[in-house]
């Protein structure tokens, strides 16, 4: 089958996936997002890792994402410092200077990849990497785009829609175009269509374990999108508005269908883009490290759940250089169009 005919095949079947996407988070958002991460989540990232590194990483040099690696490590040790010593971490930094190093850091990898990915040159990518790090010094607040935004739901919701783009108008496909405006149509429906409707109650062990790791995603966008002022509630009345209220459960499955989707996406590309086309040694590794990840998840929730965090920051930030590439993939598709038309 050539690569257009795959292509075709591949755009319906992922027509199909937003809808089955679509239908789990309505009916299940929060248990469908905890076994999608658990489950689907260190097999994208292993996987992805992987293919990049095959890739250069869509750098210029491999040693380029050297710096992307130990932000990642750097920003997982000091999010799960503060989060199991908050009264220690206090002795040493606010918690706003912790924000902000989060989001200068995170802001680092960002600023930086957009060199990796275009400058060739070594000591102009130094010159470039060390302004995006001057820069930061003259940020004297932490923004919330690179705190909370960029890794999570950017990454899973915005950056899929684009690769999906950028597939689209390369192989003139109109089902791949579609695709692309369901992707974007959808979460409407979730957060419009009988926001408040939860057909199952949810059980304790999904609010204690969601709770314990993801919680604060959605308390950052309820309080920074939709204007919920925590500060004033009672534990209860925090759970109620989270787990509980209409706009919590809208929200919710807004983000199970955001990161069930974008696992599925991945997956889907396999014969297209055939990231399984690794040496058998480091695949069998890829396996053996999703099935640790899996049985540290169930055996030790806070340690799988830091090791996941690792892999899911480590991958956010691999992919950097491949976002600017896009980027200016589909920037010029749209021009080419425009020329012809002209």
């Amino acid at each position: 089958m050539s690569n257009l005919a795959k292509t075709g095949k591949l755009d319906i079947i992922n027509i199909g996936l937003l809808f089955l996407s679509c239908a789990l988070a309505f009916v299940i958002p929060f248990e469908l997002f905890l076994f999608v991460y658990a489950f689907l989540g260190p097999l994208h990232y292993l996987t992805e890792i992987s293919w990049l590194h095959d890739k250069n990483y869509y750098a210029k040099s491999k040693k380029d994402v050297i710096l992307l690696v130990l932000i990642s490590v750097a920003l997982t040790i000091l999010f799960f410092w503060v989060r199991n010593n908050p009264q220690a971490m206090l002795e040493y930094i606010t918690f706003e200077q912790f924000s902000l190093l989060n989001s200068n850091l995170t802001f680092i990898a960002f600023g930086s990849a957009l060199f990796f990915a275009f400058i060739k040159k070594p000591i102009i990518k130094i010159i470039g990497v060390g302004l995006i790090i001057l820069l930061t010094f003259l940020i004297d607040t932490p923004i919330v785009f690179f705190t909370v935004f960029l890794p999570t739901l950017v990454h899973v919701f915005v950056f899929t829609s684009l690769f999906m783009l950028y597939g689209a108008l390369k192989s003139n496909s109109k089902a791949g175009l579609m695709s692309v405006v369901l992707h974007l149509l959808i979460p409407f429906a979730l957060f419009y269509f009988a926001p408040g409707f939860m057909p199952f109650e949810i059980g304790e062990y999904i609010t204690s374990s969601y709770g314990e790791g993801f919680e604060g995603l959605n308390k950052h966008i309820l309080s920074d999108t939709f204007d919920v002022q925590f500060a004033g509630l009672s534990a209860q009345q925090t759970f109620e508005t989270v787990y509980n209220s209409e706009t919590g459960i809208a929200l919710m499955r807004f983000i199970a269908f955001a990161y069930t989707y974008h696992y599925l996406n991945w997956f889907s590309k396999t014969e297209v883009i055939r990231w399984h086309k690794v040496p058998k040694s480091r695949f069998a590794v890829v396996i053996v490290g999703w099935i640790v990840s899996i049985v540290l998840y169930a055996w030790d929730y806070a340690l799988g759940f830091q090791w996941l965090f690792l892999l899911s920051f480590m991958h956010v930030l691999l992919e950097f250089p491949l976002n600017y590439i896009s980027f200016v993939g589909i920037f010029q598709e749209v021009r080419s169009r425009v020329v012809k038309t002209a």
